[in-house]
């Protein structure tokens, strides 16, 4: 369904602007009414990382007068296979000083305004209230429902879009108009069910693939062009090359815009950290009292006590960087129980993973099997490169 633009058009284009955005002009859609609604919007991009670097660059080549980003981390090693914004010089760099570095090289004639702190129930709706629409960019259920939520209460737009190895996924929710996230995902799924990105890879060139469609998206809302992505979510496949598009329903019980809400503006937005979980509540109680440290595992090694240490990581992450002495039998193995026989009852067993969650989960598992004196590695492989073995990679 075709929708009012978004933006009113700025008054005029300088004559360095009519130079520089030339081929928008000439498309009849688009044409100085649609190039000056584009230099009058305010978009925020939260995150400047693998979706929020194509995002950026392009939202700020189109025009785009205001740009909001929203990111407290620094810029790694490797992030650089995909969030094309930030260079080898700017590793150790805040991620949002890095792109605005980059925006103003790509288009000086952009306001960058920069929010360098994590986003949450605090300072959401603040942060929110002078854009005109919010771009999301971020890898994690938590922030996307505390998104969703606070641009369902102040009636902006939210432009979509995921990624995950060789999968993609974008929307445009807008409740004004059509359904919001919570309508497609009611709730989040269980803690350690979806593994982030972190854990189990992208493809980089996916984040060019869906983070250009949600620039494409913007541009169609604030010029009101085109049919835009509410009501409806695109599936990309890039093995098979293929896009499908699903429809997608209003819920008239939706907590936030359904007929009867229950987070509305004075009630407050919710705890998303709590809401979502990072691990599950039997996760959480094994590990209180069974958590060591790295150090501590160093310790173990150094006294030469007796001990099973077990990576419950996938393969081709063990072929990266691994513990010495460690076995690989992977968290799915201890979840359904295969692996349970192939651990010594005479020995104490330490699992670890990544950064801890994995093995958290593990150990419930362990737990209830009988192993009362098994414990993980909070942090994981991280951890181990970072404090004890800075020689080997980290990913």
């Amino acid at each position: 369904m075709s929708l009012p633009p978004l933006v009113e058009p700025a008054s005029e284009l300088t004559v360095d602007e009519v130079r520089r955005y030339s081929r928008h002009l000439i498309i009849p859609d688009v044409g100085m009414t649609g190039q000056k609604r584009l230099k009058n919007a305010k978009v925020l991009v939260v995150g400047a990382g693998g979706l929020g670097s194509p995002a950026l660059l392009y939202l700020a080549a189109a025009g785009v007068g205001t740009l909001g980003i929203i990111d407290f981390d620094v810029v790694d090693e490797s992030n650089l296979q995909r969030q094309i914004i930030h260079g080898q010089s700017d590793i150790g760099k805040p991620k949002a000083v890095s792109a605005k570095e980059s925006i103003e090289e790509a288009n000086p004639y952009v306001d960058v305004v920069l929010h360098e702190e994590r986003l949450d129930s605090t300072n959401v709706l603040d942060i929110f209230a002078p854009y005109d629409l919010i771009v999301d960019g971020t890898d994690n259920f938590a922030t996307r429902y505390l998104v969703n939520d606070a641009a369902v209460l102040l009636g902006k737009p939210y432009v979509w879009g995921s990624i995950y190895r060789f999968d993609g996924q974008a929307s445009v929710f807008w409740a004004e108009n059509g359904p919001c996230y919570r309508c497609l995902y009611p709730e989040p799924p269980p803690p350690g069910m979806v593994p982030s990105c972190a854990e189990g890879g992208v493809l980089g060139v996916l984040c060019a693939s869906i983070g250009s469609i949600q620039v494409n998206e913007a541009i169609k809302l604030i010029t009101g062009i085109g049919d835009p992505l509410v009501g409806r979510l695109m599936v990309y496949d890039a093995l098979e090359m293929q896009y499908r598009s699903v429809k997608v329903r209003k819920d008239p019980e939706c907590p936030v815009c359904g007929k009867n809400p229950e987070i509305t503006l004075e009630t407050g937005l919710i705890d998303y950290e709590a809401f979502c979980g990072t691990i599950s509540e039997e996760a959480a109680e094994a590990a209180k009292g069974s958590t060591i440290s790295v150090k501590d595992l160093k310790a173990m090694f150094d006294a030469g006590k007796d001990f099973y240490l077990v990576d419950v990581r996938e393969p081709n992450e063990y072929e990266i960087v691994s513990i010495p002495g460690s076995t690989l039998i992977p968290k799915d193995r201890i979840l359904n129980g295969d692996a349970l026989s192939e651990l010594p009852q005479d020995k104490q067993v330490v699992l670890h993973c990544k950064s801890g969650a994995r093995s958290a989960e593990a150990l419930a598992v362990l737990k209830g099997a009988g192993f009362s004196d098994a414990v993980h590695v909070g942090g994981g492989v991280i951890a181990w490169v970072n404090q004890i073995d800075p020689s080997q990679p980290t990913y």
